[in-house]
């Protein structure tokens, strides 16, 4: 893709899009840069930019800024149906996203994995095999890195192992990762996407390019995944908790095994008792992973030791402390409705869960059952919380708290010693929070403050 000289618009100034903007500035782009965010509330970044000599439009988007770019540049927060975005698509201007500027530039192979839950923890886990295995890798996309920051440091015998969002892959056109993994396909963000086909639509991207030299690992325990199968011209690797595949991983008499091919005789790998994280869901995350990683060249014992020595991802029902006999739990990437079911489901009783934030056009009565079976109380905060207490109210006790602090005061007074109190919101954090991440360090501090008074007395 030859940039230098044209005009690109880069539209919304997160993480990727400050990236994208520098990084097209490097490669002899006029760049200018829209968001609807004032320029006070952009201001930590607007003078590094100004001093690239990036234009920046702050406060709204206007529609000549829009008309007058060669190339517009979408951040993946910013729905490609804005009105300026629509009006342009009509004169038939080009518009990609991040991750699809960066694929005309990263050099190397790339494993690229997707789903509704499950990502980051996979991706990090693929990372780290793939480094025990001695190969150069790096690690990003929509894990915090912006895919285009890994462009300068990519090698041609490396691999860049990437977590994709369906708001990055919607904006795609030529990006072909060598092995493309869909960890699982439930309702999300149908907010944005408007209807469930479409989102998985957006997920199916991830190897619409692929051809029969290139791999798809699909999860054979989802129905949704699984039928991918059917539109793929790229060889299928299978991964299953439940059953034996003809060709992946699967899980034999409590051992993880990988199968080459429907010829080959099973390797072990691991057994399922030596995965360190907590919950089924991560099983199934580690079958992905021993698919993806024997699939570029990784060895079974290395996978192994890897995976043993593995450690739980921030904001991934990540255990943050014991207080008064009570252990606090920290998941609030569970950002929809089957991410917040795995979490419930990783403990066997007496939760006390926290539920709320901003809705994603969820349905909250799927969770009814199993609050009913392992659930003490709930405690709802945001946005959400009063569309969630008539979706299941009846299933549990249900406190309105409002804020997360409340939660927590309210959880913790109630809570008694061997129960469990869980942050697995099942929402997005954007009503109250700055991203889910704020929304979980905020619940370890509030937990780990309340641990300090415990001390003190």
């Amino acid at each position: 893709m030859e940039i230098k000289g044209k005009k690109v618009l880069v539209v919304g100034l997160g993480k990727s899009g400050l990236a994208a903007a520098l990084f097209l500035r490097r490669q002899g782009a006029q760049v200018t840069v829209s968001d609807v965010r004032s320029a006070e509330a952009l201001a930590k970044d607007i003078p590094a930019l100004i001093d690239e000599g990036i234009a920046v439009e702050a406060g709204g988007h206007g529609l000549l800024t829009f008309r007058r770019q060669d190339l517009i540049v979408v951040s993946p927060g910013v729905p490609i149906d804005t009105p300026e975005l629509t009006q342009v698509q009509k004169f038939g201007q080009p518009i990609i996203g991040e991750l699809e500027l960066a694929a005309h530039y990263l050099r190397g192979k790339v494993l690229a994995i997707t789903g509704s839950n499950g990502k980051t923890t996979t991706t990090t886990l693929c990372g780290e095999i793939l480094k025990a295995g001695k190969l150069a890798v790096q690690v990003g996309g929509n894990i915090g890195v912006p895919v285009i920051s890994l462009v300068d440091e990519s090698r041609e015998d490396g691999w860049s192992v990437l977590e994709v969002s369906s708001f990055q892959l919607e904006t795609t056109y030529t990006f072909h990762p060598q092995i493309a993994v869909i960890l699982n396909i439930t309702p999300d963000h149908l907010d944005r996407h408007g209807t469930f086909e479409n989102y998985v639509a957006a997920k199916e991207r991830i190897f619409a390019l692929q051809t029969a030299d290139d791999a798809l690992v699909l999860n054979a325990d989802d129905e949704t995944a699984k039928r991918a199968a059917a539109r793929a011209k790229s060889r299928i690797c299978w991964f299953s908790r439940t059953k034996v595949v003809r060709q992946g991983a699967f899980v034999h008499e409590g051992v993880i095994v990988f199968r080459a091919s429907e010829q080959a005789q099973p390797e072990p790998v691991l057994k399922v008792e030596e995965i360190p994280l907590k919950g089924a869901h991560n099983v199934e995350n580690v079958l992905a992973a021993v698919c993806a990683a024997r699939l570029a060249g990784v060895q079974a014992e290395t996978i192994r030791a890897a995976v043993k020595s593995f450690k739980a991802v921030e904001h991934r029902l990540e255990f943050v402390a014991k207080l008064n006999g009570v252990d606090y739990y920290n998941d609030s990437k569970a950002t929809n409705v089957d991410a917040s079911m795995k979490a419930i489901a990783a403990f066997p009783g007496g939760i006390h869960l926290i539920l709320g934030g901003k809705d994603k056009n969820s349905d909250y009565r799927q969770m009814r059952a199993l609050i009913t079976e392992r659930v003490k109380a709930v405690y709802t905060i945001g946005a959400a919380a009063e569309k969630i207490h008539t979706h299941i109210e009846g299933a549990a006790p249900i406190v309105s708290a409002g804020t997360l602090e409340e939660a927590i005061a309210r959880a913790a007074a109630a809570a008694q010693p061997g129960e469990i109190v869980l942050l697995a919101p099942a929402c997005s954090s954007f009503d109250q929070f700055e991203n889910y991440e704020h929304r979980g360090r905020v619940f370890k501090e509030t937990v780990l403050a309340r641990r300090e008074v415990v001390a003190r007395r």
